[in-house]
């Protein structure tokens, strides 16, 4: 049940792929190193379900440290309200921590669908969403802040996400967020949310049959680090290398692969008989 060449070289391409997209774009690759990861599993004999329960646990673990050095680059700038990214990542954490109990006791099919119908909703976020001219002043309600970070916490849990893709549009139309604080404040909060749920996830794995080798739970630190140790440093090629590339391309060829692994993960492909 060992890893080969090619899933490893697989691995190293996604995490310079997403490494230099979240740079480059200012968007995580969860809805691309889930997908890689979950058909390297399958490739070398892991069962789908288990697969699809690492690849969720191990894609938080691999956000925890991008988020935190995104969240203090954030704080330097001034983006991050910590009152709500502290109160809304506590509740998101218990959220995700309860999310990723559920996944770990759902079948396989019904995690791999609903991941991919999540990342087919958030292709169509990227390709429509333009940032709204907001006037109003940012919501500080503690309560407001608690009862949008718990179901967001458990969706997160379940789909193996941070949860921006969610967070950022509710802080920016339900919380009157500015754009950047929304992105900069999200950021933070995905630190607590990346915690909860590979928390759980590394919990409720413990002892299960049919674990890959140099696992912990639902946790995989082999692929943990090939993707973080490739995608942060690209990251940082993706930021400085901005002006230079052409961004808007980039963001529809970004869109296109999502828009492609979330077919996939839903079988639509396999139901329509395509080998691709």
């Amino acid at each position: 049940m060992e890893m080969q060449a090619a899933q490893v070289l697989a691995l190293l391409i996604t995490g310079i792929g997403v490494g230099i997209a979240s740079g480059l774009l200012g968007v995580g690759g969860c809805f691309i190193m889930v997908p890689v990861q979950f058909w390297a599993l399958k490739s070398i004999g892991v069962d789908p379900t288990i697969a699809i329960r690492i690849a969720f646990g191990t894609n938080l673990l691999v956000v925890l440290p991008t988020a935190f050095s995104g969240a203090m680059a954030h704080h330097k700038k001034g983006a991050v309200r910590w009152k709500a990214g502290l109160t809304f990542g506590i509740a998101g954490a218990l959220g995700a921590f309860g999310g990723a109990f559920i996944a770990s006791h759902l079948p396989g099919k019904v995690l791999t669908t609903a991941f991919g119908v999540a990342v087919i909703l958030g292709g169509i976020r990227m390709l429509t969403a333009k940032p709204p001219k907001i006037d109003e002043e940012p919501s500080d309600s503690l309560t407001a802040f608690i009862l949008w970070g718990i179901p967001l916490g458990i969706f997160s849990g379940i789909i193996g996400i941070g949860g921006g893709v969610l967070m950022i549009p509710i802080m920016v139309f339900a919380l009157k967020f500015k754009i950047h604080q929304a992105v900069g404040t999200s950021t933070a909060l995905m630190i607590f949310t990346a915690a909860g749920g590979a928390l759980s996830y590394w919990i409720n794995g413990l002892g299960v049959d049919g674990l890959p080798p140099y696992s912990t739970g639902y946790l995989n630190w082999y692929q943990w680090i090939i993707l973080a140790g490739v995608s942060i440093p690209w990251a940082v090629v993706g930021a400085n290398t901005a002006h230079l590339l052409p961004a808007k391309q980039l963001k529809y060829l970004f869109i296109t692969v999502m828009f492609y692994m979330g077919l996939k993960m839903c079988g639509v492909f396999a139901w329509l008989h395509l080998p691709i």
